[in-house]
């Protein structure tokens, strides 16, 4: 019994010894394989793990973006801009609020005046770089500077109208006889009048009676207290003071007008963009990107009237209201390279036989334009 008793002992004792010597061998095993690696090359995973972390390539892609938008950034130069109230700076506004914004391709600090004087001794002094202004001032400029000026488009084209109170004005002979106030003595307004009713048969000096005020405000109070006056005023004060006066209605189209008589197919051209040539010279690319959002911002303008009213009366060019009836009939634009070219020389040349002083005693040479 007792030899049964001592073979079982021994039998379990042996699985045992077994069951731990099974146990620990995986131990032992993978003690072994950490050792023989010691010995070994680094494998490649290793040799990751010692180099330095490598951007992904889109992170790679996002730091080189940032780094052309803030070298661009650096690269943007200023420019200074004037215009006047009025059609000729209205078609800016788009460019103004980019700039204010910080998106505009360079950097704009815009004027915005009330009269042409304020703008040329500024231009002259090389005070403002670029400037919408009369198309005959842009002549008068470049003789007065021998040529240190270049005309790069036309912004606005006819905004001249005949309004009265009444309804006896249809057409250029009815205005013989009769008392026309109106503003722009020794300007464009004045010299396309004067054409006009001319090329009609009617003597400016003797067959009407045209009374010049200083001011449209002034204009636009005689005809709300008279029952038959008759004025030509530019837009948008044309509007302004038809919303006032219900009686006041649009008579005659002066571009349309013009264009009825003309005989080598110009047409009025009220204003113009210009940039002096020392600034071109050293701007080019800069300028050519100016003209590209002068572009843009005109059919905005046109094409956003709400928005566009809104930015107007924002920049304290005119109010908002009369702005947006307004736009649709002041013929913002921008025209550009040789039908500019066609177009302001048919019309510097009307004025130049009107009165030479009218473009400053002399039409300007090819080399007024600055074509691209």
């Amino acid at each position: 019994m007792k030899k049964i008793i001592l073979g079982l002992l021994l039998i379990l004792c042996t699985t045992v010894f077994t069951a731990c010597t099974a146990k620990k061998e995986p131990s032992d095993t993978k003690q072994l394989e950490v050792e023989e690696s010691t010995d070994k090359e680094p494998t490649a995973a290793a040799e990751q793990e010692n180099e330095p972390t490598a951007i992904p390539e889109q992170a790679a892609s996002d730091v080189e973006d940032d780094q052309q938008q803030e070298a661009t950034k650096a690269e943007k130069i200023d420019i200074k801009i004037a215009a006047l109230k009025g059609p000729t700076g209205m078609g800016m506004v788009k460019m103004m609020e980019d700039a204010q914004a910080g998106t505009s391709a360079n950097n704009y600090e815009f004027m915005i005046a009330g009269a042409a004087d304020e703008i040329t001794g500024k231009l002259i002094k090389g005070e403002i770089d670029i400037a919408a202004i009369p198309c005959n001032l842009a002549s008068v400029l470049y003789n007065k500077t021998e040529g240190k000026i270049k005309l790069a488009g036309i912004n606005t084209l006819g905004v001249l109208y005949i309004v009265e109170m009444g309804d006896t004005i249809h057409t250029v002979e009815d205005l013989r006889g009769k008392t026309i106030y109106s503003t722009g003595l020794g300007t464009t307004p004045q010299f396309t009048l004067n054409y006009i009713l001319s090329a009609n048969g009617i003597d400016p000096e003797k067959d009407v009676n045209i009374e010049y005020k200083s001011e449209s405000t002034e204009v636009a109070a005689l005809l709300s207290e008279s029952s038959d006056a008759i004025a030509m005023l530019p837009q948008p004060y044309v509007t302004a003071v038809m919303m006032s006066n219900d009686k006041l209605r649009i008579a005659l189209d002066i571009a349309k007008e013009w264009e009825a008589v003309s005989k080598d197919d110009s047409t009025v051209v009220t204003g113009v963009v210009i940039v002096r040539d020392e600034f071109l010279e050293n701007n080019k690319e800069a300028f050519d990107a100016f003209m590209k959002e002068y572009a843009v911002s005109t059919a905005f303008v046109n094409e956003n009237v709400d928005e566009a009213a809104a930015l107007i009366e924002k920049y304290d060019i005119f109010k908002a209201g009369p702005s947006k009836k307004a736009i649709p009939y002041c013929n913002i634009t921008l025209v550009e390279g040789e039908e500019m070219k066609g177009k302001v020389n048919g019309y510097l040349q009307v004025l130049f036989e009107q009165d030479p002083k009218s473009v400053g005693g002399k039409l300007p040479t090819d080399d007024i334009y600055y074509i691209q």
